[in-house]
């Protein structure tokens, strides 16, 4: 059996400088190339497929990008020069990826597109990821249940915030919501103030919460120095944690002025922490530990010759052809479920969301 040795003196070096580690290892089947080193989900779901691969007796090289695509182009030619026979990637940028990935294909290493969705490249064979249009549909429905839409109350005002637009699934979780939030905002239920709607509009470079909330704060006194906003639309809890932090400054959260409805996504510890004071209406469980193990299963199977399994061959289109997926199904979370979803579960214990 092939054991994983994380260099810890390298973690520690790699929390310094934002940058990834390696495992200590003679042959190294599976290359893991993760985007950055500062979120901790990413940190989490790196560790959590070098387990899952352990699992199987697969070695793995786990790197981390820092957040930079050139950074991460140039580990994972470093992976295929070692001869790695399976590459897992969280892209840093989808579409930056097409030239290394054509070196990975000629050399007939096998790629899984991880959680984000690698665009216009041939050398895609398989994704791993939750179904993400549907994150955004219980975004959207989280707004529409608070606000009691469905049974016609309103107006009431909103604004949309998105992810990033280098990363595919930014996209789905805004359709998804606005599958559900659109015939709300037809009906004059829901009103953006600002007008401002699409991706091109309400998109968050990097998915950096700060810019979100630099948004913000231009919205608040130009649009609501009259109306209250009472719902937002975010699509992860960086972004939500950031707005939490605006809309504070700008005096919600207050006796007479009750916060926003706020959606979010990872179920991260200060948004778990957020949704039980009241300030964060509910967020997204992507329970990652399963996303590891699936992966895992499918680089197995790639190394056997095997065909990994698969549940939807028809959404995932990469500009270049359809991506075979495994897709979880994210849950959504509120403090009417928290213990049940997130500690009962074993994915958090009770003093850490205390």
């Amino acid at each position: 059996m092939l054991f994983q040795k994380v260099r810890f003196s390298l973690v520690a070096a790699c929390l310094a400088l934002g940058s990834g580690f390696v495992t200590a290892q003679e042959q190294v089947a599976v290359g893991v190339s993760m985007p950055e080193f500062s979120n901790m989900r990413w940190v989490n779901d790196g560790l959590s497929i070098m387990r899952e691969l352990n699992k199987v007796n697969l070695a793995s090289d786990l790197q981390y990008a820092s957040a930079g695509a050139d950074m991460q182009i140039a580990q994972i030619e470093g992976m295929i020069k070692k001869g790695v026979k399976v590459l897992v990637i969280a892209a840093v940028d989808g579409k930056k990826l097409t030239e290394v990935l054509k070196k990975a294909g000629d050399k007939k290493i096998k790629v899984i597109s991880y959680d984000r969705l690698i665009r216009d490249s041939a050398n895609v064979d398989y994704y791993a990821t939750f179904d993400n249009f549907d994150v955004g549909v219980k975004q959207g429905a989280d707004i529409v249940k608070r606000l009691d839409l469905a049974a016609g109350k309103g107006p009431f005002r909103i604004e949309l915030f998105a992810g990033s637009q280098d990363d595919n699934n930014a996209f789905f979780f805004y359709d998804g919501a606005m599958s559900v939030l659109k015939p709300y905002i037809d009906k004059k239920q829901l009103i953006i103030e600002s007008g401002q709607e699409g991706m091109n509009n309400v998109s968050t470079k990097g998915w950096n919460g700060a810019i979100a909330k630099a948004r913000l704060s231009v919205l608040l006194p130009k649009y609501y120095s009259k109306h209250r906003l009472d719902a937002v639309l975010s699509p992860n809890d960086g972004i939500a944690g950031e707005l939490i932090n605006g809309f504070v400054k700008a005096g919600y959260g207050q006796s007479g002025n009750p916060m926003p409805v706020i959606t979010g996504q990872d179920a991260d510890i200060p948004a778990t922490k957020a949704v039980l004071r009241g300030q964060q209406s509910s967020t997204i469980f992507k329970d990652t530990r399963e996303l590891a193990r699936v992966t895992a299963q499918m680089a197995d199977a790639l190394i056997q010759g095997k065909a990994p399994t698969v549940n939807d061959s028809k959404t995932y289109n990469n500009g270049v052809k359809v991506i075979p997926s495994f897709l979880l199904k994210p849950v959504l979370v509120d403090a009417s479920n928290i213990k049940q979803v997130l500690v009962n579960s074993g994915f958090y214990r009770a003093e850490q969301i205390q």
